[in-house]
């Protein structure tokens, strides 16, 4: 009989993680007018999800269509791998300003603040993915929340006989598609709050198209 010796035993998990874990045991879907939603983004070095390391996380909620600016999340993460080559894109320098938390830290802020809601991002298999590693990194489990992809979404509200033709939307393209104000582009912030307010516009035109369903919002 093999054993795995390095198998991590739930009870080894520390309290916030057991705590998220457990808003999972039982959750029921809701209305989506009534579905607490957050948006979030990360800046990180690079784009490889192994090797490169999340700089800050950015993350706004809402429900229905009321956007919680005033309780927005935005944190800073202290990072040994840096490469100077992408701070033309976030501006974020090693030795920046902003105070910073461990990656352990950011974690149990993270995980706190986005509960189980669904989670909205661009391209949301990249943030998913460097989240998890982050996760991992740090010996817990894996992100238990649904993801809505809004270049997916997007595409998916395009007619039909369209979509097979359709460009890869970067989150710019989606701005301009929806004429949304690029506020703050390229920070965590910023880009969770754009992400949300173009979410919330894929979803109005989903409305009209008799699309607004759970089945159609989330598969991919």
């Amino acid at each position: 009989m093999l054993f795995n010796w390095f198998k991590k035993n739930k009870t080894d998990y520390p309290d916030f993680y057991l705590a998220y874990l457990e808003l999972f045991k039982t959750k029921k879907k809701e209305a989506i007018e009534t579905t607490r939603f957050v948006a979030f983004d990360t800046e990180t070095t690079g784009f490889n999800t192994k090797e490169d390391r999340v700089l800050s996380i950015g993350a706004v909620s809402f429900v229905g269509k009321s956007i919680e600016v005033n309780k927005n999340f935005e944190l800073y993460i202290h990072q040994e791998v840096f490469k100077p080559e992408t701070v033309k894109i976030h501006g974020l320098l090693k030795n920046s300003k902003y105070e910073k938390v461990t990656e352990f830290e950011a974690l149990k802020v993270f995980l706190e603040y986005i509960k189980d809601s669904i989670l909205v991002a661009h391209h949301a298999n990249f943030d998913k993915n460097m989240m998890n590693e982050m996760l991992l990194r740090n010996g817990l489990g894996k992100l238990k929340n649904e993801f809505v992809d809004t270049g997916i979404l997007y595409q998916k509200s395009k007619h039909i006989i369209y979509r097979d033709n359709l460009p890869h939307y970067s989150l710019d393209d989606l701005c301009k598609e929806l004429n949304v104000p690029k506020v703050d582009r390229h920070t965590a912030s910023g880009d969770a709050l754009i992400t949300a307010v173009v979410f919330l516009k894929i979803l109005a035109r989903l409305d009209k198209q008799k699309h607004m369903n759970w089945g159609y919002l989330l598969s991919n």
